[in-house]
C-alpha cells in the first residue's frame, strides 16, 4: 500500500521541459561572460605599480620619486667659455652658372651629327652640321656682284682724274667733273653695299656648322642626321649645362642679411657646405659667392648663391641640397646646451642646479648658437645647468643628479 502511495506521489510531481533547462543553461553563461569582460576591463584600466611610480615620480622606474620621497633624477652640464662657430642653415637648389640651349640660326637639312648623349664637351667643339651648299652658292653670286662693282667704281675714279686734268686746261665745263664725281660717289655706296651682302653671307655659311658656345655636358639627343631644322623653330638641338663650377642657390633669412653683409665687408670669404638629404654627409665645400639686390615679400628671405668645385661631379644641377654657411666665430663666451634652455611667453632661462640639489630657474639673454651650444649671458661659467626631465621640475624642489653617461646607459637599457 505504501508502494503504491510512493508511485502516485513521483508521477503527480511536475517535470521541468528540457527547453526551459537549456535555457537557464545559456543565462548562466553569458552570465560568466560579462563577468570575465568586466574584470579584464577592470585591469586594463587600472594602472599597475610601477606605472603609478612612474607616473608620480619620473616616467620610469628609477627615474624620479614623488610620493615615494624619490628625488628626481636629471642630468648635468656645467656652463663653460669657449668658441662657437655661428652657422645659417638652408635648403638649396644645385643651380649650374650655364646651362645653354643651341638653336639653328640657318634653315637647312642637317647633315651630320658629332656629339653623344651626355657627352663632355669644350668651347668650339663641333656639334651639328647643316647643308650649306644653298648659302655657298648665294655668297659667290655675293662675291661675283661685289667684283663687278668694284670694277666700275675703279673706272670712274679713272674717268675722273681725266676730267680734273682736262678741266685744268679749260678743256671741258665743270659740271662734267662734278657729275663725275657723284658717279663715283655712287658706286663707293653699291660697293660697301656689296661688301655687307658678301659678309652676311659668309656668316649664314658660317651657322652651318654648329659648335659649342661653353664646355659642360651635353643633354639627350634631339636631332639626328637628315632633320630639317628652321630658324624660326624653337626645338632645340641640344643643351649644354656646365658643371664645374657648380652654384647653389638658398634663402636666407632678411634678418641675417646685415650680419652676413657685415663679414663680407670686412673682406672675409665665408664658407659654405652643402649637405646630402639627411645632413649627415658633406657633399662638397665653396664659398659665398655673391647675394640678390632684393628680398621675397611673401617669404622675407634673400636669396644667396655659393660657388663649388664640383670636378667629381657629386652636386648635380637642380638637386636639393642643405646649405651650411658658416658665418663668424666667437671666442670667449659662455655655452650652454641648446636643449638646455626653455622659453615662456617672456622670458628664456634654464634650470640651475646648486650645491644642495636643489633647481632654480634662471632667466637668461639667448646670443648667437647652433644645433648643439647657444651662447648666453645671466649664468657664471661651471654652473649646473640642467638638461634632461625639465618637464618635471619645479622651483626649489631636490633632484638627483645623475653620473656623467648614466642617463645614456638607462636610456640604451629601456630600448
Amino acid at each position: 500500500m505504501d508502494a503504491e502511495l510512493n508511485y502516485s506521489n513521483h508521477a503527480n510531481q511536475p517535470v521541468e521541459p528540457p527547453a526551459q533547462r537549456h535555457s537557464i543553461a545559456r543565462w548562466l553563461l553569458l552570465v560568466l561572460i560579462l563577468i570575465a569582460v568586466g574584470f579584464a576591463g577592470w585591469k586594463l584600466l587600472t594602472p599597475s605599480t610601477a606605472t603609478s611610480q612612474a607616473a608620480a615620480g619620473g616616467g620610469f622606474p628609477g627615474m624620479g620619486g614623488g610620493a615615494g620621497g624619490n628625488s628626481t633624477r636629471v642630468s648635468t652640464t656645467p656652463a663653460r667659455k669657449g668658441s662657437i662657430e655661428v652657422t645659417l642653415d638652408s635648403l638649396g637648389t644645385v643651380t649650374p652658372e650655364r646651362t645653354v640651349s643651341v638653336y639653328s640660326q640657318v634653315s637647312g637639312r642637317v647633315t651630320k651629327v658629332y656629339y653623344r648623349e651626355g657627352q663632355m664637351v669644350t668651347a668650339g667643339q663641333p656639334l651639328v652640321d647643316i647643308d650649306s651648299s644653298p648659302f655657298v652658292a648665294q655668297l659667290h653670286q655675293a662675291q661675283g656682284q661685289l667684283e663687278r662693282d668694284q670694277a666700275l667704281l675703279a673706272q670712274a675714279r679713272i674717268d675722273l682724274t681725266h676730267y680734273q686734268d682736262a678741266l685744268k686746261r679749260n678743256a671741258i665745263a665743270k659740271q662734267m667733273v662734278d657729275d663725275q664725281e657723284q658717279l663715283v660717289h655712287q658706286y663707293e655706296g653699291t660697293v660697301k653695299s656689296d661688301q655687307g651682302t658678301v659678309e652676311y653671307d659668309k656668316i649664314q655659311v658660317g651657322y652651318c656648322h654648329i659648335t659649342a658656345p661653353t664646355a659642360g655636358r651635353l643633354g639627350l639627343r634631339l636631332i639626328d642626321t637628315g632633320s630639317l631644322v628652321t630658324a624660326s623653330s624653337t626645338s632645340t638641338l641640344v643643351i649644354i649645362t656646365q658643371l664645374n663650377p657648380m652654384t647653389v642657390v638658398f634663402t636666407v633669412p632678411q634678418d641675417s642679411v646685415p650680419v652676413v653683409q657685415g663679414e663680407l665687408r670686412k673682406g672675409r670669404t665665408l664658407r659654405v657646405d652643402a649637405y646630402d638629404r639627411l645632413q649627415k654627409d658633406i657633399i662638397s665645400t665653396g664659398k659665398l659667392l655673391t647675394l640678390d639686390n632684393q628680398a621675397d615679400t611673401t617669404t622675407g628671405t634673400v636669396k644667396f648663391r655659393a660657388e663649388f668645385n664640383n670636378a667629381n661631379g657629386a652636386l648635380f644641377p637642380n638637386q636639393f641640397v642643405n646649405a651650411r654657411m658658416w658665418i663668424k666665430t666667437l671666442n670667449d663666451v659662455i655655452l650652454v646646451p641648446t636643449p638646455a634652455i626653455q622659453f615662456n611667453s617672456q622670458q628664456a632661462f634654464v634650470w640651475v642646479l646648486d650645491s644642495n640639489s636643489t633647481v632654480h630657474v634662471r632667466n637668461i639673454q639667448v646670443g648667437d648658437s647652433n644645433a648643439k651650444e647657444t651662447q648666453v649671458t645671466g649664468v657664471n661659467v661651471n654652473e649646473t645647468i640642467v638638461t634632461s626631465n625639465i618637464d618635471r621640475l619645479q622651483e626649489g624642489a631636490k633632484v638627483a643628479a645623475l653620473k656623467p653617461g648614466e642617463m645614456d646607459s638607462m636610456m640604451g637599457g629601456r630600448r
